[in-house]
């Protein structure tokens, strides 16, 4: 080859390059990507860096330099779609789909809730929340606290009048 056609630079001698190793490099990146598409988007980015760099490049080292290129372009890849993906999965675990005022009237229906509960007189109050939080049943309350079970259906009837009467149904 004349020293002109060895000239990387020179569009006919790249055109000869792409033509030369193009379509085993687009193997090459198929096989570790597994999706043409982003095979061809790594093979494009491949000889763009290689026509930017095209002075620097030894014509010698061609094959080489292009298959470096193309693997380090994947490995970037990869490594980017780890990091969105690391970012993805943080942040759904800090947001939610909810609204803003959605937020402030659960916390503030919240508040409510928590502030009626310790306003109940405290036989009711436990009841309640034996029942309610600790999902225990009527008879398993009365053993607990040694009532009878109606005793336990009139506290917690009149923890539930106060509750309706404050927040609405409970």
């Amino acid at each position: 080859m004349s020293k002109d056609n060895r000239n990387i630079c020179n569009s006919k001698t790249f055109e000869f390059i792409y033509k030369t190793y193009a379509k085993d490099i687009r193997r090459f990146l198929f096989f570790k990507t597994q999706d043409i598409d982003a095979a061809e988007d790594l093979l494009q980015n491949t000889f763009i860096k290689l026509w930017d760099n095209c002075s620097k490049v030894d014509y010698n080292k061609i094959k080489s330099y292009t298959y470096t290129v193309a693997n380090n372009l994947f490995l970037n890849e990869k490594k980017h779609e780890k990091v969105v993906k690391n970012y993805s999965d943080s942040n759904k675990k800090e947001s939610t789909n909810e609204s803003p005022e959605f937020i402030l009237l659960e916390k503030e229906f919240m508040e409510k809730l928590e502030r009626t509960i310790s306003n109940l007189p405290e036989k009711q109050r436990e009841v309640f929340l034996l029942n309610r939080i600790e999902n225990k049943k009527y008879k398993e309350i009365a053993e607990l606290l040694d009532i009878s079970v109606k005793a336990v259906e009139k506290r917690m009837h009149q923890a539930l009048v106060v509750m309706r009467k404050e927040i609405g149904n409970v």
